[in-house]
This record gives C-alpha cells, sequence and structure tokens, in this order.
C-alpha cells in the first residue's frame, strides 16, 4: 500500500488538451501527468483520495520526450507519463481547487 504523502504527490497536473477535453464530456474520463514509476494502483488511489471519487479503471501512456534543436546542439525532452481516469458515472472532479492548492506550495 502507498503512503499518504507518496499519493499527494503522484498527480503531477492535469493534461488540458482537445483530446482529454473530449474525454472529460463524452466519456467521463480525464487526463493526468503522473510521476513515471507510479503504477495504475496508486493512480487509482491518488484520485479517489485527493478528490473523492470513485475511479472505474485507469489506462496509462508513457509519452516519450522530442528532440529539440538550439544553438548548442541537439537536446532532448523528458520521458513522461501520462494516465487516463475514468471516473463512475455522477462522478465530477473540481481542477480549480487542485491547481490553486499545489500554485500555493
Amino acid at each position: 500500500m502507498a503512503n499518504e504523502a507518496r499519493l499527494m504527490n503522484i498527480l503531477r497536473a492535469p493534461v488540458i488538451s482537445e483530446k482529454g477535453n473530449l474525454g472529460a464530456d463524452k466519456f467521463n474520463t480525464f487526463a493526468f501527468k503522473v510521476l513515471p514509476d507510479a503504477s495504475k494502483f496508486e493512480i487509482k488511489k491518488a484520485v479517489e483520495t485527493v478528490f473523492g471519487v470513485e475511479v472505474i479503471s485507469v489506462h496509462t501512456v508513457n509519452v516519450a520526450g522530442k528532440a529539440r534543436r538550439s544553438a548548442h546542439g541537439m537536446g532532448r525532452r523528458s520521458d513522461w507519463k501520462k494516465a487516463y481516469v475514468k471516473l463512475a458515472p455522477g462522478a465530477q472532479l473540481n481542477m480549480d481547487n487542485i491547481t490553486a492548492e499545489k500554485e500555493s506550495k
């Protein structure tokens, strides 16, 4: 079982995109940027703990960092992990609450 401090750090940020907004509206699915070593079980527990909602399923994607060119040569952005979290019917997430808390820390 993951400890409470780790659960609070697993969710890094919501992923705001056209695909993410479409999933939120139609399928009650939300996208989050999460720690790369987080398991699906930990992500589920983190969302349930932070937002107080029931999670039905979690799907994860490892996103490869893009190669970028600069004046100093080629560089690469870091790889990161994205999680799609499907909520129970009728459950809602209040994203304004969580972003304000993270900014105040």
